[in-house]
């Protein structure tokens, strides 16, 4: 299996966010958690936990943002 992005959740004091999930997309969060508990060696995560360091890479990674956000002195 190649690596996944994502690496170990971090528990982190959360801020609630209701969101409306196609059911699809849901499943692949699961499998997905599946997947990282498996390469991890840790417990399945559950969806809604995997949301926000998926967001956190996809942004960290987008030059774009992070080049924008460095002009604009975040």
């Amino acid at each position: 299996m190649s690596k996944l992005k994502l690496g170990p959740i971090e528990d982190d004091t959360p801020v609630k966010v209701t969101l409306d999930l196609p059911a699809a997309l849901h499943r692949d969060l699961v499998d997905y958690g599946k997947a990282l508990a498996a390469e991890t060696g840790g417990k399945v995560a559950e969806p809604v936990k995997l949301i926000g360091p998926m967001l956190t890479r996809f942004m960290e990674t987008d030059r774009g943002f992070t080049r924008g956000r460095k002009t604009r002195g975040r």
